[in-house]
């Protein structure tokens, strides 16, 4: 399903690279899945605890920065990022799902889970994020 605020922004490079999709986006919260194969692995063949934390990261990002307005957008950069790891998956969908917590207008603070398809948590974090110049207000900045 398209998301209309996405529309007119490409998936960066790193999306690209990792293939996580944005399923879920709104004020304070953002969910992601991702399909994982062969790179997401280790070498225990379980998911990369590096993938787990991106995934925290990411969706904790996109959580702190609705933009309610077309053809504009917001912007964080993580100053933290504390993750534990509290399971495995091999294959299959897992999914982070992300909700802003409190803040201010510079710096705002995230949460996020990542569960497999069926539940199970395998990971959770919690970041602090600061508002890139222009992106303080739910203006943002032009697209």
């Amino acid at each position: 399903m398209p998301n209309r605020w996405l529309e007119g922004e490409l998936p960066s490079g790193f999306q690209d690279l990792l293939g996580y999709r944005l399923v879920e986006w709104r004020e304070d919260e953002a969910v992601l899945d991702l399909l994982l194969d062969h790179r997401h692995l280790n070498r225990a063949g379980v998911v990369h605890g590096g993938v787990l934390s991106t995934l925290i990261d990411t969706a904790c990002g996109f959580a702190a920065t609705w933009c309610p307005f077309e053809g504009r957008v917001r912007r964080v950069v993580t100053l933290s990022l504390t993750t534990s790891f509290t399971g495995q998956a091999r294959h299959g969908v897992i999914v982070a799902r992300a909700r802003k917590r409190a803040g201010g207008s510079k710096v705002v603070f995230c949460a996020a889970e990542v569960t497999d398809a069926d539940g199970k948590l395998l990971a959770m974090g919690e970041g602090t994020f600061r508002y890139r110049s222009g992106s303080e207000s739910p203006e943002g900045v032009p697209l």
